[in-house]
């Protein structure tokens, strides 16, 4: 690494940025596997670490790590005004949420397949899709899956109304997730080893077709979005 680009790290940490268009946020320092993406004027710290060609990042509005590649540095613009989390009631997440499954319901529309770590269009994955829904209202909720579940309030099936997140997986841990519609359907994003790639609407009952059965004997249970997530870095 050379010194200028080395200073140039040292500069950059211990600030807060926003990104200048959407910049793919990687798992590792290799860059090889994306495990998110930061969508345009998203806000993100870069940390004390770097490697090689990368430099270690957290997303402001979820505390999700990840890393940057160094070419993607030119991305990003130092911040007057620092991220802060808007305080959301549980009615005004309420009357948000037409517009949330007017969301996943339009990207369904467009051309898309299932992207592992998708969460900026037109190719998302299961919790990609939920985050980006809810975002695009200005409620932020965590990353993955299991975060999610962990993050909102737990209801029965019986409970269920539209907008509420569906989660299924093992017994030890939540995988996967998707927006409850109504009578009994949910919209999400998966993946081609399950039977269609990409974002479309199944049943919460082992009678529906392949895609509904295969999730179904997944069903781990349902969680209410009632507050916005705040961040723990500050």
């Amino acid at each position: 690494m050379s010194f200028n680009l080395e200073s140039q790290i040292q500069t950059l940490k211990s600030a807060e940025y926003q990104c200048l268009t959407n910049v793919n946020i990687y798992d590792s320092p290799s860059c090889q596997r994306l495990a998110t993406q930061a969508a345009t004027g998203r806000y993100l710290w870069v940390t004390s670490n770097y490697q090689d060609c990368a430099v270690e990042v957290c997303l402001s509005e979820d505390d999700y790590p990840g890393w940057l590649s160094l070419s993607d540095l030119g991305l990003l613009q130092s911040c007057t005004v620092p991220y802060k989390a808007k305080r959301f009631s549980e009615s005004q997440i309420k009357k948000h949420l037409p517009e949330v499954i007017g969301f996943t319901q339009q990207a369904m529309q467009q051309p898309n397949y299932y992207l592992w770590g998708g969460t900026v269009g037109p190719n998302y994955d299961c919790s990609g899709l939920m985050q980006a829904a809810f975002a695009s209202v200005g409620i932020r909720i965590p990353r993955d899956a299991y975060q999610q579940e962990g993050f909102t309030q737990a209801i029965s099936m019986a409970e269920l109304q539209p907008g509420d997140l569906v989660f299924f997986g093992t017994s030890q841990k939540a995988t996967h997730v998707g927006l409850y519609l109504k009578d009994g359907c949910y919209i999400h994003s998966s993946g081609k080893e399950i039977g269609r790639n990409g974002i479309g609407i199944d049943r919460l009952s082992e009678q529906g077709e392949k895609v509904s059965q295969s999730y179904y004997q997944q069903l781990r249970g349902a969680g209410r979005v009632v507050r916005n997530y705040e961040p723990q870095r500050r």
